[in-house]
């Protein structure tokens, strides 16, 4: 990895361990290797939404060509969002692509992800099932995206009706996190669940 990007790593790295404003909003970092190409990040869900309470993890990337290139940063942690892949964990968020300005820093991009988990953009989305649901019924994301950070994310509040449906496909033998996907993307239809369950 070339020499500026190992040292502003190294630094920005320092940065968002001491930042009291990254403590304050429970956002941490780890070193995965030692030449700082890999990190673990972690964010907890903002206050009032359906993620607080949990915990998320990330995987950051650094490329050779850091900081003049984002980072490559995905969600390791399952999340019901608009903006992120509910399947393999993408971001679609503008300053992790076209936006990225070399002026800006590890700790930028990790306020900015635990702000989008506040703030969908459900217009420019990464993930259109739960995009689709966010817009047409936004009670029913709420719920559902409860419910993944309940089960994926440690958050503690979940819904006993959901959880029965889960419970009820899981017994008929499918595996949790395929009952849990396919209850999500049919709006907690266990009749069309089933049937996509079936057709898998």
């Amino acid at each position: 990895m070339a020499n500026i990007a190992v040292q502003r790593i190294k630094r920005e790295f320092k940065e968002v361990i001491k930042s009291e404003e990254t403590s304050k909003n429970q956002i941490t970092v780890d070193l995965v290797d030692e030449n700082f190409t890999e990190l673990k990040g972690e964010i907890a869900g903002p206050p009032d939404t359906p993620y607080e309470g949990g915990k998320y993890q990330l995987e950051i990337k650094i490329p050779e060509t850091y900081p003049f290139n984002p980072p490559k940063v995905r969600f390791i942690t399952k999340i019901w969002h608009p903006n992120i892949s509910s399947v393999t964990g993408a971001i679609c968020l503008d300053i992790l692509k076209d936006q990225w300005a070399a002026a800006m820093t590890l700790r930028t991009v990790l306020l900015s992800l635990q702000a989008l988990l506040a703030a969908a953009e459900p217009d420019d989305p990464q993930d259109a099932v739960v995009a689709n649901q966010y817009k047409q019924n936004p009670e029913m994301f709420k719920q559902t995206a409860r419910l993944w950070s309940h089960v994926y994310a440690g958050a503690p509040v979940s819904s006993p009706e959901y959880t029965r449906k889960i419970d009820k496909l899981c017994a008929m033998g499918f595996e949790k996190n395929a009952v849990i996907v396919a209850l999500s993307s049919k709006s907690w239809d266990v009749e069309t669940a089933t049937e996509l369950l079936l057709s898998n």
